[in-house]
């Protein structure tokens, strides 16, 4: 395993790590951007408010996604696995 081979594992995982989280992130962040506007128009400062709404934003993401991130990890993992002879010799 060369230094090269080894780096380009890492920015694959990296990459695909970004791709299958970035949903989840995303809406979530959305979500609570929306829900900290609501407290601060209605001057409601109860912390537990974004919790519920972000909880249910990444279920829904993760019904939605869900399969599609799996399937992305399974094609990396079986591409890693594929890739084994070629890394050791």
């Amino acid at each position: 395993m060369t230094p090269e081979s080894i780096t380009m594992i890492a920015q694959e995982t990296v990459w695909v790590a970004v791709k299958v989280i970035a949903p989840i992130l995303l809406t979530s962040l959305a979500v609570g951007l929306l829900v900290s506007m609501f407290q601060a128009a209605t001057s409601i400062q109860e912390q537990t408010l974004t919790f519920i709404p972000k909880l249910a934003t990444i279920v829904i993401v993760l019904m939605i996604a869900g399969p599609a991130m799996l399937q992305m990890l399974i094609d990396y993992f079986q591409d890693m696995v594929r890739s084994i002879p070629e890394l050791i010799g």
